[in-house]
């Protein structure tokens, strides 16, 4: 048995890890999907089932390269899950332009239909940006994992673990310089909600220029999306 967790790394290469499981970012995509197909028919770019079909055709090969866990990438694997994300997105900011359009029109009449429809698009804002930023840092989730460190393309945020070395022993025994810690899903969700709700950074910080581009972008999206909502809510009430 290795004596240390230096020993237990040198013993088992990073290129040996499983890769991170797949059904959570199918799951998340899968509902990105249902919350655009059941928004109010006035907000969608195309015929309602078009957009959703397209992108279901785009994930069922990034599914079948990789069916339970990411560890293979090719450059049409990176091109299929980065237009997809891409998709998702385009067709979310969209739906936004024309719901500030209606929440701001005068003689709109079904104000809480699109309050709902406001909330479907916050969500979706959350899983969309999470999917982009989980895409992206780092080479995205299949280098995270099967590319030696030292190879990794420049850090796109740098989370808390990435600095714990050298706080309490049960604090750096899960950083990233001890325990090779990466980021999963889950981790780049929660940045994309805290941002979303904070309208800034909280403890993840975004380094690139690429990084702050896109979480500027959602922080703008939340507010713009989270002020309309207030202000539509409270005329409805009164």
């Amino acid at each position: 048995m290795p004596r240390s967790r230096e020993e237990a790394r040198f013993r088992h290469p990073r290129h040996e890890r499983r890769g991170e499981p797949r059904l959570p970012a199918v799951a998340a995509t899968l509902v990105a999907i249902a919350l655009y197909l059941f928004l109010p028919q006035q907000l969608l770019i195309a015929p309602r089932y078009v957009l959703p079909a397209l992108e279901f055709v785009l994930l069922v090969p990034l599914i079948a390269i990789n069916p339970r866990r990411l560890t293979r990438q090719t450059r049409a694997f990176r091109v299929l899950s980065l237009t997809l994300v891409a998709l998702i997105g385009a067709s979310n900011l969209f739906a936004l332009g024309i719901l500030v359009h209606e929440l701001v029109s005068a003689g709109v009449k079904d104000g809480r239909e699109l309050l709902v429809a406001s909330l479907q698009i916050w969500l979706t804002n959350i899983i969309v940006f999470g999917l982009a930023y989980w895409e992206l840092d780092r080479g995205g989730p299949v280098s995270r994992t099967q590319v030696p460190r030292e190879s990794l393309p420049l850090a796109d945020f740098r989370f808390s673990q990435d600095e714990n070395a050298g706080a309490v022993q049960e604090v750096s025994d899960g950083s990233s310089k001890t325990a090779d810690w990466v980021p999963t899903l889950m981790d780049y969700l929660y940045v994309s909600v805290t941002n979303s709700t904070a309208f800034s950074p909280t403890d993840t910080m975004p380094l690139s220029a690429r990084a702050k581009f896109l979480m500027s972008v959602e922080s703008v999206t939340a507010l713009l999306t989270s002020l309309l909502v207030i202000a539509r809510a409270v005329s409805i009430l009164h």
